[in-house]
């Protein structure tokens, strides 16, 4: 949206907003709270000024960064939450928002006018300027185009890291089935929101699934609530029929920790056997890219860039990150060897909702349902909004799963109303401090985020009720 050819109309209306918020926030909030207050409208004020400018005024890029920049010193603050602040912000600054939208919607009329008297021969097929065009595209018009040209991946772009992983794939297994042979692994296979088309922005990372084949009389999957861990996403594995078949009979006793399989030494394991053992430089001359073990971190992850192997650096637009990821499968149920998820809980396995989670919604959306369309707006908005960087996928998800149990309609034509009802749905499980797993009720999915960042998710979202488009950005 262009606020240039109103600019001093729009300055002045909302110098006033700012005024008056201020004169009546030192009453109540003091100083301290009323220079805060300034901070916040000034920084919405310089968002949407920014969001007006041409493209050739200054760069997309540096804009966004600003822009965002600017909106987290706004959410530096948590009390203006708190106190309902930031409703009496958003109420007025949104007022002179519109106030400019309708002097813009006026001005093309006189300035074509104009135009057209000064030289007739210029062709009214004229395309409109970018900034025209943006302040009459409409909530779902926006989208559209969001998920078009910042959420969705390009087939090739797929393709070729689907490809790239699975070379990667081939080699890890071939390597174990050489060096280990009588190690019992199923299949591997590539998983993850790459495969099921769920990833955005940018195809950055893959999971590379290492199923464990275990005997089934000699061991058990014991669900979380069953164990002295009492958490649903926790799971242990224990060995049985011990006085019949002695430690020793299952290759996968020798990783035994206090009579459970520990996940902790099956990571550790595959760490020194794969990612200090294999010659990646090798690797990276025959598949043409650069491949590197990330060590340090508690992740089993590998690194793949293309580009220039010989000089020992890669493109790192074109980075791919794989995660080796040891498994085990009973019926529905997958358990996967994750300490970063499970620890001081060294035995504890964890329970995945994400084949759940996305098999659920696939079944929603086979009747021309834009579940999963809307899943990837979401994610790809959090992704470039650092207030909402934090919110990972499966609360999303599972945002989407709770909501989608009330509306059924999710046909394309209600795209907006649904991704506007996401906004509030969230601000509201924000507000609570839970939102609660769709397949298990007793997970809290917000409770790995800290007071502060529910804090700035919480007003970049109060922000989005009145302008969803700040989102789009």
């Amino acid at each position: 949206m262009n606020f240039q050819g109103s600019r001093r109309r729009g300055e002045d209306g909302i110098a006033m907003v700012i005024d008056f918020l201020l004169s009546n926030a030192r009453l109540v909030l003091g100083v301290g709270g009323a220079a805060v207050l300034g901070i916040a409208t000034l920084a919405v004020k310089h968002l949407i000024e920014r969001a007006g400018r041409a493209a050739e005024e200054e760069k997309v890029e540096q804009k966004m960064a600003e822009s965002w920049e600017e909106l987290s010193l706004v959410s530096a603050s948590p009390t203006m939450i708190r106190k309902g602040i930031e409703g009496v912000v958003m109420k007025h600054v949104a007022k002179a928002t519109r106030q400019q939208k309708a002097d813009l919607g006026q001005q093309p009329q006189s300035s074509a006018v104009a135009v057209q008297t000064e030289s007739k021969a210029e062709p009214k097929s004229e395309p409109k300027s970018k900034r025209l065009q943006l302040s009459v595209l409409t909530l779902q018009e926006r989208l559209q185009q969001y998920f078009r040209t910042r959420a969705s991946l390009s087939p090739e772009e797929v393709r070729r890291a689907q490809a790239q992983a699975l070379e990667i794939c081939m080699e890890i297994q071939g390597f174990l089935h050489r060096r280990h042979p009588d190690m019992p692994l199923g299949e591997m296979s590539l998983g993850g929101s790459l495969l099921d088309n769920l990833q955005v922005v940018s195809p950055d990372h893959a999971c590379l699934l290492v199923p464990l084949q275990l005997e089934a009389s000699l061991w058990r999957l014991i669900p979380g609530e069953e164990t002295l861990l009492t958490h649903p996403l926790h799971w242990m594995v224990r060995r049985v029929n011990l006085e019949y078949f002695p430690r020793g009979c299952s290759y996968w006793d020798r990783f035994l920790v206090g009579g459970y399989l520990s996940s902790e030494a099956v990571v550790s394991m595959f760490s020194k056997a794969v990612m200090e053992t294999i010659n990646w430089p090798s690797i990276s001359s025959t598949l043409d890219c650069l491949v590197r073990p990330v060590l340090g971190g508690p992740e089993l992850q590998l690194e793949i860039r293309s580009g220039d192997v010989e000089g020992g650096a890669g493109d790192p637009a074109h980075t791919l990150f794989i995660t080796m990821l040891p498994l085990l499968r009973e019926g529905d149920v997958v358990l996967t060897a994750q300490p970063e998820l499970t620890s001081p809980w060294g035995n504890a396995w964890h329970l995945s909702l994400y084949p759940w989670e996305t098999q659920r919604l696939a079944q929603l959306d086979a009747s021309d349902g834009q579940r999963r369309h809307v899943l990837k707006i979401l994610k790809a908005a959090c992704r470039h909004n650092p207030a909402l960087r934090a919110l990972r996928a499966a609360p999303l998800a599972n945002l989407i799963l709770h909501l989608s149990e009330r509306e059924s309609d999710w046909s394309e034509s209600n795209l907006d109303v649904r991704f506007q009802q996401c906004i509030t749905e969230l601000i509201g499980y924000l507000e609570q401090g839970a939102l609660h797993s769709f397949f298990k009720p007793a997970v809290n999915l917000l409770s790995g985020l800290s007071e502060d960042q529910v804090d700035q998710m919480g007003f970049m979202l109060y922000c989005a009720v009145s302008e969803p488009e700040i989102l789009l950005i």
